[in-house]
């Protein structure tokens, strides 16, 4: 049985961990309040965007300019990835970078023997883990998140965008967290070029597809479609900023309540081994007692 004196420092140790815990709970759901709701407020719109893009990328054909949706066989491959920049938030990080390698090395696997798979981080966690291992990390944007507008990202967005008008890459997805509440965040995996056309677009009706271009389709392209990539490239990063303020005030949570069972543990431990401790000296005077007596 472990002394009073080490006891004692354990129970002072994890009462200080536990402070610090329920501290980074509480500025993690300040944080997480704020991400909520900026994503909240951009969904409908995104989605939204995202259907008038896949209707008007279906009405137009591939001579009117229409870069985006152009379908190529995917020999080159551009993998987005949404990290953190700080771990402590359970499984955000860890899920996200298997489901990458996975999409990377099964999903693409020809690709990637042929070296024809690159990755762009953003993300320090998802930097250090591509970097370390050797993968084709063509640029990294781990500040993004210490200043997180639309502005920002956006730049981010058009230098994907312009590496597959120029036939760069051939595909690109986005694999990121997609936020649900506080405990659940999907790792979702996403295609961002070229745009998909919706499936059924011999069986859609009219009105969903009929657009009356004014001004001229060729403005639309231009306009619109850039726009509305950005919006979604946007989209994807606040929904793994809130995801990962989700994952953290979660894991904070869970560390704070263990370290109180830990604490109730340590007590009652530490209650058995001063007990032993009176009851040894109390055996100790009794005993010297009787030899004295004895004498």
């Amino acid at each position: 049985m472990p002394n009073l004196k080490e006891v004692r420092i354990r129970i002072a140790s994890v009462k200080s961990t536990q402070q610090i815990t329920s501290a980074m709970k509480m500025v993690a759901a300040s944080k997480l309040r704020r991400a909520q709701n900026a994503i909240l407020k951009m969904r409908p719109y995104a989605a939204k965007l995202k259907d008038i893009l896949q209707n008007l990328s279906a009405s137009l054909d591939s001579g009117d300019g229409n870069l985006y949706s152009a379908q190529r066989n995917p020999e080159k491959v551009l993998i987005v990835v949404l990290t953190s920049n700080r771990g402590l938030c359970g499984g955000f990080n860890t899920n996200i970078l298997r489901t990458a390698t996975q999409r990377m090395q099964v999903d693409y696997a020809s690709q990637f023997k042929a070296g024809n798979v690159s990755v762009l981080t953003i993300g320090r966690k998802g930097t250090e883990f591509f970097s370390k291992r050797g993968y084709n990390v063509i640029s990294s944007h781990d500040a993004v998140f210490d200043s997180l507008t639309y502005e920002n990202v956006s730049v981010i967005a058009l230098s994907v965008m312009s590496a597959f008008a120029d036939k760069k890459f051939d595909r690109i997805d986005i694999v990121y967290n997609q936020f649900k509440n506080a405990v659940v965040q999907r790792v979702t995996v996403e295609q961002l070029l070229p745009v998909e056309v919706p499936a059924q677009t011999a069986v859609v009706s009219k009105s969903n597809t009929d657009y009356i271009f004014l001004p001229s389709k060729e403005e639309i392209v231009e306009e619109l479609i850039p726009r509305s990539l950005k919006i979604q490239f946007y989209k994807a990063v606040l929904d793994s900023y809130a995801s990962e303020h989700g994952a953290r005030m979660t894991a904070m949570h869970q560390a704070t309540d263990n370290a109180g069972d830990l604490i109730k543990e340590l007590n009652l431990a530490y209650n058995k081994a001063r007990q032993a401790a009176i009851t040894k000296e109390i055996l100790e005077i009794v005993s010297g007692a009787e030899a004295l007596k004895n004498q």
